[in-house]
């Protein structure tokens, strides 16, 4: 069996006590790397200054080899706060009016992933499989071949691919489009961002769609298709159901007296939709006052590049409007809203998403959304809540059992939240159960092994395409 190479931006190293990984992605991915060893290599999310960063630290744990480097005070501004996260992100996410192209940006982020394949090349063996991550290393195979790597590269988008009129906005979409060439397996979330990938080869006539989930771009067939990513269903619906006897969630239950609770969670990002659900609530609210008095909201939103103006002055709208809510339609003795602006520990918000009658996810793009799967996996299977879910999250292509919305839409979500909290309990039981079969048979570790297994396969080529040489 080939070892396992893993570039992401961030990389999840074991702590010093030996506690697990945060996620269920972390979990897949460290499961996968401990039965073919290998390595993780990323950026250590520490800046050398001025000065060029010193060589790889490297750490080994089992079989597994983590390998991190520092990147300048350039490299960071102009690659991650720059290029990738004022352009690369808003562009993907649809909001063309938030990027913020700058050409000295574009040549950070290509700069930094010729500098990852440098430190990365020494490392690699012939047969290891190399499985890239994420929108902020998109050139990074197309740099290792430059090198004259051969080995099989794949590479997973985790956010939403947008289509062809929204990508042709960046200056530099046909370069982009070409780093892709270089894998020879690009994977996205749904089958939506595959079709917006095939319509951007099509209209701007560099690559054919061959069939078969086989592309043919800048002189290269290679491979691209949908993996959704799933959550560890089981063990988090375990560790749910353990950790409603934690303290703080118990003294959450006791501090609602007895309402119903709606829960949202999201990193702080425009992306997420969290003014228009504020504005939702409040219009559930009073356009049901029955409900005045008889439902909490939690919103957790822990901060999220704090150092990116945007997300700097987003902190301010979404606290302002938060408290104009619960100044509005609040009373002496309850608080409509319950703003938590910091990060709540993994065991706790299994613990309260499980108490939580609704879970009100409605991000206006997502690449997947995994806070959905979460909840649906952490409910009490004998009085299981509600998942309100936006159309516009991956999610939706797969949890049929969800009430879906529109987050533009605030009088439509405020509806779909009167029919959650008024659903009879043999239909919560009925839709939720056809989502948690769907997450038990579809974990993260079925997507992991179905991308490591076409990776490795390779493109298979039909016989009228044999003749194309495929690198």
């Amino acid at each position: 069996m080939s070892r396992l190479i893993v570039v992401s931006n961030r990389v999840p190293v074991p702590s010093k006590d030996g506690g697990a990984a945060a996620g269920g992605l972390a979990v897949a991915l460290q499961a996968a790397l401990q039965e073919r060893g290998g390595i993780w290599m990323g950026w250590s999310g520490e800046s050398s200054g001025d000065r060029e960063p010193g060589p790889l630290s490297q750490q080994q744990k089992g079989n597994i080899t983590y390998a991190l480097t520092d990147l300048t005070d350039t490299d960071v501004e102009e690659y991650y706060r720059g290029f990738a996260n004022r352009v690369l992100w808003p562009i993907c996410h649809y909001r063309l009016d938030l990027a913020e192209y700058g050409r000295k940006e574009m040549a950070g982020y290509f700069r930094v992933n010729r500098f990852f394949a440098h430190r990365l090349a020494p490392l690699i063996e012939p047969d290891d499989i190399i499985w890239v991550h994420d929108y902020h290393l998109i050139p990074l195979a197309a740099e290792l071949r430059q090198m004259g790597l051969k080995n099989r590269i794949g590479f997973f988008l985790h956010i939403p691919w947008p289509p062809a009129d929204i990508l042709v906005t960046m200056p530099v979409h046909e370069e982009i489009m070409r780093g892709l060439s270089h894998y020879d397996l690009v994977g996205f979330q749904t089958d939506y961002d595959l079709q917006n990938f095939a319509g951007y080869l099509r209209r701007e006539g560099i690559g054919d769609d061959l069939g078969n989930g086989l592309f043919d771009s800048h002189g290269r067939v290679f491979k691209a298709g949908a993996y959704p990513i799933g959550i560890e269903t089981a063990g988090f619906a375990a560790f749910a159901e353990k950790a409603a006897n934690n303290v703080m969630v118990q003294k959450t239950r006791r501090s609602i007296e007895g309402r119903d609770m709606i829960i949202g969670v999201d990193r702080l990002d425009y992306s997420k939709g969290i003014i228009e659900r504020l504005e939702a609530f409040e219009r559930f609210i009073t356009s049901n006052p029955a409900y005045q008095n008889k439902v909490t909201f939690l919103q957790v939103t822990p901060k999220s590049r704090s150092e990116v103006p945007e997300y700097e002055q987003m902190q301010k709208m979404v606290a302002e409007q938060a408290g104009r809510v619960n100044g509005a339609i609040g009373t002496v003795d309850w608080v409509p809203i319950r703003y938590v602006n910091r990060s709540i520990s993994r065991n706790v918000l299994a613990g309260l998403f499980r108490l939580a009658t609704i879970g009100l996810v409605t991000p206006l793009r997502d690449g997947m959304n995994l806070v959905a799967k979460e909840y649906v996996a952490a409910q009490d299977p004998d009085r299981p809540g509600v998942l309100v879910l936006s159309r516009f999250a991956g999610a939706a292509r797969e949890l049929k059992g969800a009430l879906l919305v529109n987050p533009y839409d605030v009088e439509g979500t405020a509806n779909a939240v009167a029919k959650g909290l008024a659903m009879s309990l043999a239909e919560r039981r009925d839709r939720w159960r056809m989502m948690m079969d769907h997450l038990l048979s579809h974990d993260v570790s079925l997507w992991c092994k179905n991308f490591l297994g076409d990776l490795v396969a390779g493109p298979e080529l039909r016989p009228e395409h044999s003749s194309r040489t495929v690198s």
